[in-house]
């Protein structure tokens, strides 16, 4: 191996060392420290409120099977009161950390913690909404994939399934107002489907989503009921526009629109905040699309030749 000097004492004396001079470098780069502040939500923690959460969704299908309904309530009732303890103290962590506060005195992390408390007693109310909204993605999977031979498929092979009940999970929060949790959420989903959706995105009933690896849903997407889309599609930004100072405009609607019934095959590019694909149209693949489809429309690319030697 080259460039690696040759220790010949022991390497082990080295060790303290090295360590000084990493800890030197925490003075030199800054932006990437988090010392002597509010501490932020911790991502093991939110992974396993993410399992927890799944038991409560989908209770039998997970972790714990042989639940009846004699026992399910007792079951339930423990994973309440563990994802209440845990979610609180991380969305405490996020309106504190999350939200640029610097140091807490202790009157103020008592304030934080009932914040965290009462958002997550709203966010607990809300489940069996997000289970009725999760119920139609299912059916819409059933629906959408001649494939598909049950729920029970669904809730255990779909990644695009999996991506959109995180999202739909992380959405309930950013509804809430809770800061960079529904974010780290998205970004598990990601990181273990393939499947991008931002949490601010605006999704309607029965969303479905075929394979999935390599879709893209930007944060400010609104996309009708009774949407599917194929693997490798983007709906994304046509450019960033910035300010006077040339720093990014946020809060701006970047990414298109998808009214009801539409239909967006295999790696197919939708970009611009301006654009609207009216209902009941299909978009087929590899398109690039940066103007307002009308309703009723079918999008292909013109039929390439094929060459063969």
């Amino acid at each position: 191996m080259k460039n690696i000097p040759v220790v010949n004492d022991d390497a082990h004396s080295r060790l303290p060392e090295l360590t000084w001079l990493i800890f030197e470098s925490y003075a030199d780069t800054t932006t990437v420290n988090r010392l002597d502040r509010c501490p932020l939500p911790n991502k093991e923690a939110i992974v396993e409120i993410l399992h927890d959460l799944n038991e409560i969704l989908f209770p039998g299908y997970r972790r714990r099977d042989r639940l009846t309904t004699s026992n399910v309530l007792y079951y339930v009732g423990n994973l309440i009161d563990k994802i209440f303890d845990s979610l609180s103290v991380q969305i405490a962590r996020a309106f504190c950390g999350g939200g640029g506060v610097e140091s807490c005195e202790p009157n103020q992390k008592i304030e934080y913690e009932k914040i965290g408390e009462n958002v997550t007693l709203e966010f607990l109310r809300r489940i069996p909404s997000v289970r009725a909204a999760l119920a139609k993605d299912a059916e819409a999977a059933i629906k959408g994939d001649p494939a598909c031979k049950s729920i029970d498929e669904v809730i255990f092979c779909y990644p695009g399934f999996d991506a959109i009940v995180v999202y739909r999970i992380a959405r309930t929060l950013w509804e809430l107002g809770v800061p960079l949790i529904p974010r780290i959420m998205t970004e598990i989903a990601h990181s273990r489907t393939g499947v991008d959706i931002h949490p601010g995105a605006k999704i309607g009933e029965y969303f479905f989503i075929d394979h999935g690896t390599g879709v893209v849903v930007g944060e400010t997407c609104e996309i009708g009921n009774w949407v599917k889309l194929y693997q490798g599609v983007t709906l994304g930004a046509l450019s960033f526009p910035k300010d006077e100072r040339g720093e990014l405009v946020r809060d701006k609607k970047r990414h298109p629109t998808l009214e009801d019934n539409v239909v967006v095959y295999a790696n197919a590019t939708i970009l611009g905040g301006d654009v609207v694909i009216g209902h009941d149209s299909t978009i087929g693949s590899s398109v690039w699309i940066t103007k307002s489809i009308e309703p009723n429309s079918t999008v292909v690319i013109e039929r390439p030749k094929l060459v063969v030697k």
